[in-house]
């Protein structure tokens, strides 16, 4: 196994446990994710969920717009983000609809 999926398990592993543990543990602790909290994850699911998901609201932009998009990127291909209701297609849409480039090798 690389240690690029070696890190992709990690990161969506660490994904999981952060929803599973809630908003206020989350928030109380400072613990981030992409330097996105799960404030800024929840402020976007719905943006991201079929069939037909309203424009990303602007709490879901200022949370993008200090993500390192870098690292979400590395989460497009996974399988833990239909799990929750959010399609990664739709997900990677968010950053052009809130007017924020997305790396060139997103």
């Amino acid at each position: 196994m690389g240690s690029s999926s070696s890190y992709q398990k990690i990161a969506i592993l660490a994904i999981f446990f952060v929803v599973v543990l809630g908003v206020a543990t989350t928030t109380a602790n400072g613990q981030m994710v992409c330097k996105m909290t799960l404030g800024d994850f929840l402020a976007c699911k719905s943006a991201a969920t079929p069939p037909n998901p309203p424009p990303p609201s602007a709490a879901c932009c200022s949370g993008i717009s200090h993500a390192d998009l870098s690292c979400l990127c590395s989460f497009k291909n996974n399988t833990l983000l239909p799990s929750f209701g959010i399609d990664p297609n739709l997900a990677l849409q968010l950053p052009k609809k809130c007017n924020i480039p997305l790396p060139s090798k997103c």
